[in-house]
C-alpha cells in the first residue's frame, strides 16, 4: 500500500520509493548494530524493506500487505534475505495479532507508507485509475470486501455524498451523489469509464481549469471507502505505538490530509504530559511517552518532485519511544 514503484517506469528510469534516505535516517538509531525488528505495515513492492535489510545484517523484518500479489513480487525482491523476514498478507490494523503470532512483543522501528502503490495504479484491470477505462473494483485486497461499483450502485445520496466530501475534499459532492443516482436508476455504474464521463457533466466546467482532473477526487475518495483506510489506521497507529519498545521508532508517510491528521493527534496525544496543568511535578507514569523527531510534517524536496511526481504530495512524520506507556 505504500507508495512503492516498480524498478523502472514508463522511461526505464529506476524508481525508488517516497522518502528513501530519509525514512533510513529516521530509523537508523534504533535498528544499527543490534539484532533489531521492525514491522513495515505497507510493504507494497519491498522498496524500503529492502534498503533496511540491506543497511542492518542483523535486522529482522516484518512486513505486512493486504494485496497477495505485492507479497509475492516482494518475496521475490527481499529472496536474497528470505531467512530474516516474515512476509503476512494483513492490513495493517492486525499489527498486533501478527506480532503476538509470530511471538515478538515488542519491536524498534516501524514504517507506514500510506496511499495506494504503483502495482495498483499500474494494474489496469483493477479499476484504481480514471485514466484507463476498467470494471469499477479499488480494492487493495481483491479477495475481499466491497467494489468501488458496489458503494456506488447502492450506498444512500446522503452517504455518498458524505463520502465524497469527507475522503475526496470535494466540493461538488452533492451534485456528483445525485447525478449517481440518477444515472444508476437507469442502470448500474460498472467501467471507470462511465463514472469519469458523469463527473465531466456533474462538475462544472470553470472549476476544472484549477482543481485538476475533476475524477480525481471522488476516485480518491472511493478507493479510502471501498479499503476502510482511515479506520484501519486509526486502529492500527495505537497498536503500533504500543508494540514499540523504548528507544524504538516509527516513520509514517502520509498522502491524504485525513491521514495525516490521525497520525497528528496520535504523535502528539503521546508526545504531551499527561500530569494536570496545574501540579508542579510530573506524576509518575504521566510523563510523555514519546518524542517527535519531526517538526510537524516533513514534505518533499522539489529534486525529488521532479524525479518522483508521487512524493508532491507526501507528508512525513516520526517520533521515538522514550518511555513505557502507563499501566
Amino acid at each position: 500500500m505504500g507508495q512503492h514503484h516498480h524498478e523502472s517506469g514508463p522511461a526505464g528510469a529506476k524508481h525508488v520509493p517516497v522518502a528513501l534516505p530519509r525514512v533510513g535516517e529516521l530509523l537508523r538509531p534504533a535498528l544499527s548494530d543490534r539484532p533489531a525488528v521492525m514491522v513495515d505495515a505497507t510493504l507494497g513492492l519491498g522498496g524500503h524493506a529492502a534498503a533496511l535489510l540491506a543497511e542492518h545484517p542483523q535486522l529482522t523484518l516484518v512486513g505486512l500487505d493486504r494485496d497477495p500479489e505485492a507479497l509475492a513480487m516482494a518475496g521475490r525482491r527481499l529472496a536474497a534475505h528470505a531467512d530474516r523476514i516474515h512476509l503476512v498478507h494483513a492490513v495493517y490494523d492486525r499489527m498486533a495479532d501478527v506480532l503476538a503470532e509470530l511471538g515478538l512483543p515488542r519491536v524498534d522501528g516501524v514504517l507506514f507508507d500510506l496511499g495506494v502503490s504503483s502495482l495498483q495504479l499500474d494494474a489496469d484491470e483493477r479499476g484504481f485509475s480514471y485514466s484507463r477505462d476498467a470494471d469499477l473494483d479499488m480494492r487493495m485486497d481483491p479477495t475481499t470486501g466491497p467494489t468501488a461499483a458496489e458503494v456506488l450502485n447502492s450506498y444512500p445520496v446522503p452517504q455518498l455524498a458524505r463520502i465524497l466530501r469527507e475522503y475526496g475534499e470535494e466540493r461538488f459532492a452533492g451534485r456528483i451523489a445525485s447525478a449517481v443516482d440518477r444515472r444508476r436508476a437507469k442502470a448500474p455504474l460498472r467501467r471507470s469509464s462511465e463514472l469519469v464521463e458523469l463527473l465531466y457533466e456533474a462538475v462544472p466546467a470553470a472549476s476544472r481549469r484549477t482543481g485538476g482532473h475533476p475524477a480525481k477526487r471522488t476516485f480518491q475518495a472511493l478507493r479510502i471507502e471501498v479499503n476502510g483506510e482511515l479506520d484501519a489506521l486509526q486502529a492500527a497507529l495505537p497498536a503500533a505505538l504500543d508494540s514499540l519498545a523504548v528507544g524504538g521508532r516509527i516513520v509514517v508517510l502520509a498522502y491524504h490530509s485525513l491521514e495525516d491528521r490521525i497520525v497528528k493527534r496520535e504523535l502528539a496525544a503521546r508526545s504531551s504530559s499527561r500530569t494536570p496543568m496545574d501540579l508542579p511535578v510530573e506524576l509518575p507514569g504521566h510523563g510523555p511517552e514519546l518524542r517527535l523527531l519531526t517538526r510537524g510534517a516533513e514534505q518533499a524536496g522539489e529534486d525529488e518532485i521532479s524525479e518522483n511526481p508521487r512524493a508532491a504530495s507526501v507528508r512525513l512524520r516520526a517520533a521515538e519511544r522514550i518511555r513505557e506507556a502507563a499501566e
